[in-house]
């Protein structure tokens, strides 16, 4: 027998809780069922409490899953894994809770996709609808059940603004890199987080969207299931397949289904959306062709447009006493306690309470640094961002700790983070099975362009030369830098202390710039910033769904998470995918009279 709902979530990430979360509000008599491929998260301490990020992230844990790539030849033929969130909601439970905000011009970008609706003017107040900046600046949001805040605690982040202010007299700075002036690109900011000032836990959309409901029993959650795919009768979707992996469960073969009187919603983010419209028979013929599985609608586009940022982030030691994350993220259980202890007694309050991220910049290069680009990138630059102002070509920040996994770096360490804003490659998924389980084939399309590596080795120097001016480096951490020649300018060692500040730089050669370009093609990753793989734009462009989130060719269906952007943003996505979901809530309740969102 089929459960019957009145929609049903294909998904329960960052997206799905936003939007099943309006909407449960709005109207508790409606019959909501959110399926979720990943466990329930409510009060589990490694998510609620911030600085655990990096150890689930390093660990695997069980709220991520390991999409690996296809070896590519502009990775070193090495196959780069993606990790992407699993559980009720989604990455927000698990991501590097880094405040960023898109830049006006990029849903501006979206509404030109024949979108009316999606530019800044209309998103960027849903954007504010979301949020609680403590304390509130400018043009953000008062009211919003998602918790932001700032502060400033560690010398690392002081250190690097100060060599700024001594070292960049051209750039500017600013209280506030998120508020979406004019002035917040191109200049040296805090950075805030998406932690509540109140008792220091991480604002993820489960929590503030769908668990504060817990009373509503019309609001169902069923963790630890997979969509198989949509059923349809005729061209109307009216259910889903799915089937159980909870350990709870005997039968973990049984296809269960669930059926929807009024909506079927896919947010299973841009992997999972894309894989259940093609296990459902909608996409490329070659794709369904290839697993048997009958089609229902050809749209080329379902799986394409892979869109993510490219990051870095390069060790540096630091001196014994600096105040870093090292203790929580590579420490001994006991070690982990005593931060743990003191954000339970007070209130959330100490480095547990952090992400170690509370500097950086939105960049963009200047006369000389376009020199050093060089021409590989100067296309791109008067194509793409030449005319756009508010467009950063790399974020550039430092983090308080080491961020890698070698057991043998012993010490305290600082990084320097860094990622393409707009890399100009992109890439692709789709399924390899009809079995849901089975591994997908992933091509991100990492560094396929020249001009994405020029920027990267471009970063690589300028953030290097920062970093070498901190007070407290103490040299690079070489095993995990560029292999420089024995000999050049460049190599990488121990220092007793920082250069000065008017200290030339460093002149690298051309075997230099090789071995830099070497080093990102080996070490280059994700920034768990996937999207773009059910395009909104129109059908003719290798579009998937149309501006009221419809999947075209069918009715009754709607895709309401990143997967639909189309294309890429400059900035960390949790915050557009909140924007999403209330775009999605708004759109949703209009097609079905449902007041109050």
């Amino acid at each position: 027998m089929s459960a019957q709902y009145d929609i049903i979530f294909a998904g329960g990430g960052t997206t799905a809780c936003v939007v099943a979360g309006r909407l449960a509000a709005a109207d508790p008599s409606l019959k909501i069922l959110i399926i979720e491929g990943g466990k329930h998260t409510k009060d589990i301490s490694t998510h609620t409490q911030p600085a655990r990020y990096f150890t689930n992230l390093v660990t695997g844990g069980d709220t991520f899953t390991f999409h690996v790539a296809k070896p590519s030849e502009s990775l070193g033929n090495r196959p780069c894994i993606i990790p992407s969130g699993k559980g009720v909601g989604g990455g927000s439970c698990v991501n590097f809770m880094m405040y960023t905000r898109a830049s006006p011009s990029d849903y501006d970008d979206w509404e030109n996709f024949d979108n009316p609706g999606w530019g800044s003017k209309e998103l960027i107040p849903l954007s504010n609808k979301a949020e609680t900046v403590e304390p509130n600046t400018k043009g953000h949001g008062t009211s919003g059940p998602i918790k932001v805040r700032g502060g400033m605690e560690t010398n690392i982040a002081k250190q690097y603004l100060a060599v700024a202010k001594a070292r960049d007299k051209e750039r500017g700075f600013t209280d506030d890199a998120n508020d979406i002036s004019a002035t917040s690109i191109n200049a040296y900011s805090p950075w805030f987080r998406y932690v509540s000032s109140k008792n220091g836990r991480r604002s993820d959309t489960a929590h503030h969207y769908i668990y504060n409901q817990s009373d509503n029993k019309n609001l169902q959650i069923l963790p630890h299931c997979r969509v198989k795919r949509i059923i349809f009768e005729g061209d109307r979707a009216v259910g889903v397949e799915y089937i159980s992996h909870d350990p709870a469960v005997a039968d973990k073969e049984a296809v269960l289904t669930a059926r929807a009187s009024r909506l079927v919603v896919i947010a299973g983010g841009a992997f999972g959306s894309p894989a259940i419209l093609e296990r459902s028979g909608i996409g490329a013929s070659a794709v369904l062709k290839a697993q048997d599985i009958r089609q229902i609608v050809d749209l080329p586009g379902v799986g394409e447009n892979y869109n993510d940022h490219n990051l870095l982030m390069v060790p540096y030691h630091t001196v014994d006493n600096e105040i870093t994350m090292d203790e929580i993220w590579h420490g001994k259980p006991e070690e982990i306690k005593v931060h743990e202890d003191l954000w339970l007694r007070d209130e959330g309050k100490g480095m547990m309470a952090h992400n170690g991220i509370e500097t950086g910049i939105k960049i963009r290069p200047n006369a000389q640094d376009l020199e050093v680009l060089g021409p590989t990138f100067s296309k791109r630059w008067q194509d793409f961002f030449a005319n756009q102002p508010d467009k950063p070509v790399m974020w550039v920040g430092p983090l308080a700790g080491y961020t890698g996994v070698s057991a043998s770096a012993k010490g305290k360490f600082f990084a320097i983070g860094y990622y393409t804003e707009y890399p100009a490659s992109i890439g692709r998924t789709h399924i390899t099975s009809v079995d849901p389980f089975k591994p997908l084939e992933v091509e991100p399309g990492f560094l396929d362009k020249p001009e994405d590596v020029a920027v990267l080795r471009w970063t690589y120097k300028w953030s290097r030369e920062m970093a070498r001016r901190m007070d407290s480096y103490r040299g690079e951490y070489a095993l995990e830098h560029p292999l420089f020649a024995a000999g050049s300018a460049a190599a990488c060692a121990k220092a007793d202390g920082p250069v000065p500040i008017d200290a030339p730089d460093i002149v690298y050669s051309a075997e230099d710039d090789e071995a830099i370009d070497n080093y990102h093609r080996a070490v280059v990753g994700t920034t768990w910033h996937s999207l773009g793989t059910c395009a909104m734009k129109p059908r003719s462009q290798g579009g998937v769904v149309d501006s009221r989130l419809n999947v075209y060719g069918v009715k009754n269906l709607k895709i309401t998470d990143l997967s639909i952007a189309p294309s890429n943003v400059g900035s960390n996505t949790y915050n557009s995918a909140l924007t999403i979901g209330e775009k999605a809530a708004v759109i949703i309740a209009e097609d079905l009279g449902i007041k109050g969102v």
